[in-house]
């Protein structure tokens, strides 16, 4: 089957599309046949070894197919169902195993492009707003990169809960994506300085939490953003990782709290990921939530695929087909 491996570190330039052999599924564990594989910052964090992986390894963590073999004592699902994943390594490839109790049901009124661009981002942006900051009604949340793929599901996903949502973003091609998504203010941080426009936006008081997917050059200014006792919710690093932080600025900032999570640690069981990707499903039905595939590519060309998005060319969500 072909894969799209990793024998060193490096820029796109070290992925290679090549055959390896066909996997079989072990105890506990389900072959999926891919038909739609989601692209993440995560897998250029594996590539380029700043989240170190044993080489050569097969890039990527999100899929969605059909269950084509399983392993035994498999009882969560059986060959024929239509399942998705997320944060399971090896998703750049025709066929991937995935431990059974990862898998999750797609509805078939939600296709399977739909589900593998949306079962990482999507229940990322669920933990965000209802489990790391139980975002509430009136509440006031600052969001970087509010057109990329988890901002525009995590802007969604704000204003249902009642939510005052200021994004910031880098174009007005963007601006105009994240007023679409919901986006009640936006703040283009190439012609002004974000810090500035929220403390303007909310007369000096500050937000309640600063959703930071950026990381090394808006930490220092998503603290300041904060009123008292706010939440600096840090979840990527798009930007290159945070400088060493002394917690006690946190103190003098207002006793602000600092978290930096992860969606392993909020689907920690089962019966979590059935939750989160349940209501995440169910979201996409109703019409609550609309995902955005900006590109459909060959997965032959993940390469070009991972440059758009180290170049932050992307708004949305970009798809690789096997």
């Amino acid at each position: 089957m072909k894969a799209i491996r990793i024998h060193s570190p490096g820029g796109p330039e070290v992925l290679t599309y090549e055959d390896i052999p066909m996997p079989e599924p072990k105890a506990g564990e389900a072959r999926v046949k891919i038909d739609a594989i989601g692209v993440n910052f995560i897998d250029v964090y594996h590539r380029t070894g700043l989240y170190p992986m044993k080489t050569p390894f097969t890039l990527g963590v999100e899929g969605a197919g059909i269950v084509d073999a399983v392993g035994d004592g498999v009882t969560e699902v059986k060959k024929g169902d239509r399942v998705a994943y997320a944060m399971i390594p090896g998703s750049y490839a025709e066929y991937a195993i995935v431990p059974a109790a990862k898998l999750v049901p797609v509805p078939e009124s939600v296709d399977t492009k739909t589900a593998a661009a949306t079962m990482l981002q999507g229940m990322t942006a669920h933990y965000l707003t209802l489990s790391a900051y139980n975002l509430k009604k009136g509440d006031t949340a600052l969001v970087h990169a509010a057109a990329g793929g988890v901002g525009l599901l995590l802007v969604q996903a704000a204003k249902m809960v009642g939510a005052r949502v200021i994004g910031t973003v880098s174009t007005e091609t963007k601006a105009e994506l994240a007023r679409q998504a919901g986006a009640d203010e936006i703040i283009l941080y190439t012609q002004s300085d974000f810090l500035a426009e929220v403390k303007t936006l909310t007369e000096g008081r500050g937000v309640n939490v600063v959703y930071d997917s950026v990381g090394a050059t808006t930490f220092e200014k998503s603290l300041d953003c904060l009123r008292p006792r706010g939440y600096l919710v840090l979840f990527g690093q798009s930007s290159g990782p945070v400088a060493p932080f002394d917690p006690g600025k946190l103190a003098g900032k207002g006793s602000l709290f600092l978290t930096r999570p992860s969606l392993a640690h909020y689907t920690l069981d089962r019966a979590e990921l059935l939750e989160r990707s349940g209501d995440l499903f169910s979201w996409i039905q109703s019409g609550k939530l609309k995902p955005r595939i900006e590109k459909v590519i060959p997965m032959k060309d993940a390469a070009e695929a991972q440059r758009q998005l180290e170049g932050r060319k992307t708004t949305g969500k970009i798809v690789l087909i096997p």
